[in-house]
């Protein structure tokens, strides 16, 4: 039998012989079961590179710097090693002395030697040099000078010796792999306080040593371990958010480097598209905060990626933002546990405070930050959420929100990304020997939040519990009741604590029956933008996919109806790509990239809403129209893109309000100097510019102006803007700008607005030339100009009427007006000096249907 096994072996050999080794490229291999994915340790970022490799599951993976190929050792057959390609051929060698199970901890030295573990001290020698007549065969049965519970080592090409990390101690041991002497190093700072598998350990060429957990994917560093001699400091740190596994093992060539960021030079070193502190392997290095930050309250989640419900949302936010709404921290409810915590519950039924875990984070006090007012407006029907806070701050949430038809309609990854946040990883993490779908966001204000997303439905007859995890919501099945869970921390081994304890409170009421989870994409958007009718996309392709898809459906306004659009990107395989989509003029859009094999990306973006504010129990809308503003607006100008109608009946008031951001955050204006539109409609139009900073709704800054039948200019100056409490504005904090008519007279009456081409400009004049039946002749000008005791201001009229010429100094104060009938045709002002003192002004002439383009003035 074990002649015929040999002639199997020589001529599977044989066969094979002309398989490519890897020859020390810099990827790190995983092997899970029989399956093998090649990772990024600079990003962590992984995708698979083969599945079903051989028959047996491979474990104790190592890269062979004799020979160029990785190596591992089988399950099946007994007592087996194999020999894997760059293609992934594998070669099968029987070696006898092996025992037949256990072999989980290898690696290869420099000369070919194949240090082989299970449990124990006991480790196994076999020879992989192929110029030696041992090729193949087992050497030497040796014996640690003590036993540790490891589960991977590996060799520093720097000084030879195999190193390795024991799990709960954390302890760092140096062995000399010919002899078994064992050296501590210490316990590994960064890892202190942990209890995680490390699966897979790798090298780099300078003795950094990679470790990752099994159970989060988290790749920490240790720097230049030959130095270490027990008493010395240790320098370790996170390194990348990778992929969680099982029944797993690390192989890597420990020759070969891997790029390093530099923390504070401005470039993105490592080539993972995230430059300095936005990388998370410079946490606490250099001026880079550790990742720790607070993280955002559950009470202001829970609405990321539906258009169907915008109007209702953006009607939501603006109430919050009219009455300042904050969530009180201090004030918020507490949330503690019971004796029936943990416990079945019995005679109320499942309560949704079940699921909610408690006293596993170390938090000072859990509150209930539950933002009831999604109930209204999304397909929950019950929801509770608790935010965990540790000295004062937030440090993570759990939203739980019960539907009856289907998951949860939004997710936290879906928006935000083209919005200023940035997803920075996508990976896996290990729940109860299943994985899951984790992501590292970094939110719009530099927050870092690592977020975790699954639903649990009723099996077997409503005895059990199956979970769901997807990346994509239509993965899901439909019309069923689900609890859904979203889950984030700013702290990974938190989100790991959690999401364990939420399985396990659902276990208690229901017993888990079945998973099914998704894989999360290998091509994503980390981040991106829309602007002038392009949408700048960067795009993350892990497994270097040549092409993929974009599919989407656009609404151009928020009153009209949804375009599909289509179109295929070519990646060339790159790492990062920077694309540009051509979207023309939109409010909304949600779309899919993938290459229609692995899971894709799905995301939505929505512009600033307009919407209505008809609160006034009087006020009844008859006809509200957002139309696209196709003229195009100067670099100096900030958008407010597109345009309104809005006719209404009122005794009272209505008023239309334009947010800046989908989520009515802040922006700075600092830098522009007013605010300019063109309008029509009925009477006086009150403009408020909005700021987050102000709580009372009455101290907002306003000014107003005075509409006529016919479209006009109006360039108001933020010098005009006025509040009740008498200091001048700041721009600093600006959410939204609302327009107001009122019914001044008390008794119903039709309102109208028309406004268009609204935006923030730099300049105090008009920037843009209204070219319609009221058009000018020819440009407005001075001569002379500059100007020493008197100037003439020259333009050309359609018909008479009555104007008026005003003089603006450089921060947008009126110095001088005067009133005049324009004349048709060409028309002549004198405008003398009296009294003005030397700089620049601005002269506009205002007239009854047409205010004329400004002209700037310069007084010697």
């Amino acid at each position: 039998m074990k002649k015929a096994l040999l002639l199997l072996l020589i001529w599977n050999f044989n066969l094979n012989a002309q398989d490519t080794p890897f020859n020390c490229d810099y990827n790190a291999y995983l092997f899970q079961y029989n399956d093998v994915y090649a990772i990024d340790l600079a990003s962590g970022n992984s995708y698979t590179v083969a599945t079903d490799v051989t028959e047996g599951n491979i474990n104790a993976a190592a890269y062979n710097p004799a020979d160029g190929f990785i190596w591992g050792s089988l399950s099946t057959p007994s007592k087996s090693i194999v020999r894997i390609g760059k293609d992934f051929n594998t070669t099968v060698f029987y070696v006898d002395e092996l025992p037949t199970s256990g072999r989980y901890v290898g690696d290869i030295s420099a000369t070919g030697i194949y240090y082989l573990k299970g449990g124990g001290t006991t480790y196994y020698a076999i020879n992989l040099d192929p110029t030696s007549a041992n090729y193949g065969k087992h050497i030497a049965t040796l014996s640690l000078s003590k036993s540790i519970s490891n589960h991977d080592w590996a060799f520093n090409a720097v000084d030879g010796k195999l190193y390795t990390v024991e799990k709960k101690t954390n302890i760092l041991y140096r062995i000399n792999a010919e002899t078994g002497a064992m050296q501590s190093l210490g316990e590994v700072p960064i890892l202190s306080g942990l209890n995680y598998t490390y699966g897979a350990v790798y090298f780099d060429a300078s003795g950094r040593f990679y470790v990752s957990a099994n159970q989060t994917g988290t790749i920490y560093v240790i720097q230049n371990v030959q130095d270490l001699d027990g008493v010395n400091t240790m320098e370790s740190n996170l390194f990348a958010f990778g992929p969680s596994s099982s029944q797993n093992d690390g192989a890597r060539c420990p020759t070969a480097p891997v790029p390093q960021e530099d923390c504070s030079n401005g470039i993105d070193d490592d080539g993972d598209g995230l430059v300095d502190c936005e990388d998370p392997s410079c946490s606490g290095y250099a001026a880079c905060p550790v990742i720790a930050a607070p993280t955002s309250t559950a009470n202001s989640g829970g609405l990321e990626s539906n258009n169907r419900l915008s109007d209702k949302i953006n009607k939501r936010n603006f109430n919050r933002s009219k009455n300042n709404y904050k969530f009180d921290v201090q004030k918020a409810k507490k949330f503690s546990k019971t004796s029936h915590y943990g416990k079945k519950s019995k005679k109320a039924g499942i309560q949704l405070a079940d699921f909610i875990p408690l006293d596993i984070l170390n938090e000072d006090n859990v509150i209930d930050s539950s933002p009831k007012d999604l109930l209204n407006i999304t397909n929950a029907t019950d929801l509770y959420s608790v935010d965990y806070i540790r000295q004062g701050e937030a440090v993570a949430s759990v939203l739980l929100l019960k539907t009856d038809k289907g998951v949860y309609e939004h997710t936290k990854h879906i928006c935000d990304r083209l919005l200023g946040a940035q997803l920075i990883s996508v990976s896996t993490i290990e729940i109860s020997e299943q994985r899951f779908i984790k992501s590292l966001i970094r939110n719009v204000d530099g927050s870092l939040e690592f977020v975790l997303s699954f639903s649990a439905k009723t099996t077997n007859n409503d005895t059990g519990f199956g979970i769901e995890s997807h990346w994509n919501l239509d993965k899901y099945e439909s019309n069923v009741p689900f609890y859904n869970f979203q889950i984030w921390s700013n702290s990974l081994d938190d989100l790991l604590r959690l999401g364990e304890e939420v399985i396990q409170l659902l276990d208690v009421q229901k017993p888990i029956s079945s998973y099914n989870n998704s894989e999360p994409p290998t091509v994503f958007v980390r981040k991106g933008k829309y602007h002038n009718g392009k949408l700048e996309l960067q795009i993350i392709n892990t497994n270097r996919t040549s092409n993929i898809v974009f599919d989407g459906g656009l609404r151009a306004t928020e009153t009209e109806g949804v375009e599909q659009v289509s179109s295929s990107i070519d990646l060339n395989g790159n790492y990062i790509s920077n694309i540009e989509v051509d979207a023309g003029n939109l409010f909304d859009i949600g779309f899919r990239i993938g290459n229609g094999i692995q899971t894709p990306d799905d995301l939505f973006m929505s512009d600033g809403p307009w919407g209505v504010d008809d609160a006034a129990p009087s006020t009844t809308i008859t006809s509200y129209t957002i139309e696209t503003n196709d003229e195009q607006f100067n670099d100096d100008e900030y958008a407010v893109e597109r345009n309104i109608e809005l006719v209404a009946k009122t005794s009272e008031y209505v008023a239309a309000y334009r947010a800046l951001t989908p989520k009515f955050n802040p922006i700075d204006f600092s830098d522009y100097k007013s605010f300019q539109l063109k309008a029509k409609g009925t009477g006086k139009l009150i403009i408020r510019l909005v700021k987050k900073g102000i709580s009372n709704w009455e101290s907002q800054y306003k000014a107003s102006i005075k509409l006529t039948e016919n479209l006009k200019e109006y360039s108001i100056p933020f010098s005009e803007f006025t509040s009740i409490t008498g200091t001048p504005i700041t721009l600093n904090d600006i959410t939204s700008v609302v327009f107001t008519m009122l019914a001044e007279s008390g008794e119903v009456e039709t309102k109208e607005m028309t406004l268009q081409q609204l935006r923030f400009s730099k300049n105090t004049t008009l920037s843009v030339e209204t070219y319609n039946e009221n058009k000018v002749l020819e440009h407005t000008f001075a001569n002379p100009n500059p100007m020493a005791l008197s100037t003439n201001i020259h333009f050309t009229a359609l018909e008479s009427h009555k104007a008026s010429l005003k003089l603006y100094n450089q921060l947008g104060a009126l110095v001088k007006q005067v009133d005049f009938e324009v004349t048709q045709g060409e028309n002549k002002i004198k405008l003398g000096r009296q009294g003005l003192s030397s700089g620049l002004y601005f002269c506009k002439i205002e007239g009854k249907t047409k205010d004329y383009r400004s002209v700037k003035l310069l007084i010697k």
